[in-house]
């Protein structure tokens, strides 16, 4: 398992970061009961994954009760770094929900019963919340830094303009900065190369990535033609959503192609393909089963050529517009978010005014 540098942190995580969303989840997401969670993570944990990812939202706090579970038993915790999240509603009363400083400290309390830790590895701000000062929000982080109870911070969902915002907050009074942030980003999904990617190069953020194969789509299995008669889109649960439906089976056709020529699952080729786009630092895997678990972990031994990736990146090709233009003169392939070659017409046009 390779391990990578989480954002300008001194901290090392895996290429591969386990997911549980499904632990004590439901038929539309997956449902995980506590002995398989623990086979889970013992799977993981011995293929070298050494970082757990959960939320305090996720099936209302039993994802964290049966991660700290997992972890309280054979010394599954020493080997474990765990991320958790904070933003959404967690009860009925009007400050249990956003990120101010009530919310963020109560939880935080909240998520380390849960997880039975006295210290979050990770502790993720889940969306942004416009009710709430954001000096308020990253002083309440760094408080939690300071007190010991969270080691690192880092943001979910955010805009590039949050981001910004948050950090030039903590820099203005020299408190704790965002090390990572997690996001969405796929062979379907490429927008985050119009201003997270630079972002993060920028500022120093390592890039964890969620639903990777974008709830199961881009795993090869689903077809024009149907598929599975079971899955998240399948059962009706529409995050990440797609807008468009032809050019997911473009690429899956692309997946599958690749994949059978290589002998292996169109997940892994997926997965390898995030896995060496630029800042990426790890891939949040999850699965139903043990055997998917173990189909996804292999991702991290597939290294794909440099033909492959040229065939994947031209079917998933975003649409080009300014601020790729603007990437290409400030740092061009450094960031590499398209071929130099099919801005060159675009580059020359802009230089002659």
């Amino acid at each position: 398992m390779e391990f990578r540098y989480l954002g300008r942190s001194g901290l090392k995580v895996s290429v591969l970061t386990m997911g549980t969303m499904t632990f004590g989840g439901s038929a539309q997401v997956g449902h995980t009961e506590q002995a398989d969670a623990n086979r889970q993570i013992d799977l993981c944990l011995d293929a070298g994954i050494n970082l757990l990812d959960t939320a305090n939202v996720y099936n209302a706090g039993v994802s964290e009760e049966m991660v700290g579970a997992a972890l309280s038993e054979n010394g599954r915790r020493a080997k474990a770094l765990v991320a958790t999240k904070v933003r959404f509603k967690m009860g009925e009363g009007p400050n249990e929900v956003g990120l101010s400083r009530h919310h963020i400290i109560a939880q935080a309390e909240a998520s380390l019963k849960r997880l039975k830790t006295d210290v979050i590895d990770l502790y993720q701000v889940h969306e942004w919340d416009g009710m709430t000062p954001i000096e308020e929000t990253m002083e309440a982080l760094d408080t939690l830094v300071a007190h010991g109870k969270v080691r690192y911070i880092g943001c979910s969902n955010y805009s590039g303009w949050h981001i910004m915002k948050a950090l030039q907050a903590a820099d203005s009074r020299h408190g704790q900065r965002f090390v990572s942030q997690q996001i969405h980003y796929t062979l379907h999904s490429r927008e985050a190369e119009y201003e997270l990617v630079p972002i993060s190069q920028d500022q120093g953020l390592g890039m964890l990535i969620w639903s990777p194969l974008a709830g199961g789509l881009l795993s090869g299995k689903y077809r024009r033609n149907g598929g599975p008669d079971s899955g998240r889109h399948v059962g009706g649960f529409r995050e990440p959503p797609v807008p468009n439906w032809d050019k997911l089976y473009d690429i899956v056709d692309v997946i599958v192609a690749i994949a059978d020529e290589r002998g292996v699952s169109g997940a892994q080729v997926a997965l390898a393909w995030t896995l060496g786009r630029p800042g990426v630092t790890s891939v949040v895997i999850g699965g139903r089963s043990e055997a998917q678990f173990k189909d996804n972990l292999a991702a991290a031994d597939l290294k794909l050529s440099d033909d492959e990736r040229a065939r994947l990146d031209a079917v998933s090709q975003p649409p080009l517009i300014y601020p790729y233009w603007h990437q290409t003169f400030t740092a061009n392939d450094r960031l590499g978010p398209v071929d130099a070659d099919l801005l060159a017409p675009y580059v020359e046009e802009f230089k002659r005014g």
